[in-house]
């Protein structure tokens, strides 16, 4: 079936939108992690969720998938090339959002961010 886009942007949030693929790439932003490391950074993400999402990312090939032939299984996640091209859009976004965050402060909004922290995004 051939896909339409009535704007590029949706193209992106195709493949990185909803709450959790964000964080999910932020998280193996600069290292390779297994299912559970993954569950414990997240830990607000269902089981399901986090398979489901893990699943969505490999098809749209943004992370890659290694599974090692060892009882009980093995299986880590890391970025690929392509995931990695991601960096600067998502460093784009967590800046507005911070930006976003402060002007709603202001205003006497009670919002915060719990974990202030770019790294894994910076290091793709």
């Amino acid at each position: 079936m051939k896909k339409i886009y009535h704007i590029a942007v949706e193209a992106t949030l195709d493949v990185i939108g909803g709450k959790w693929k964000p964080i999910i790439l932020c998280h193996l932003g600069g290292q390779t992690l297994r299912t559970g490391e993954l569950r414990r950074l997240i830990p607000a993400i269902s089981q399901r969720t986090l398979t489901n999402q893990l699943r969505e990312l490999e098809a749209d090939r943004i992370i890659d998938r290694r599974v090692y032939n060892q009882v009980p299984p093995k299986v880590e996640y890391s970025l690929t090339e392509e995931g990695k091209s991601l960096r600067n859009i998502l460093l784009a976004m967590s800046e507005w959002g911070e930006g976003r965050v402060s002007e709603e402060q202001k205003r006497g909004t009670d919002v915060t961010i719990l974990q202030d922290n770019w790294d894994g995004y910076l290091n793709m």
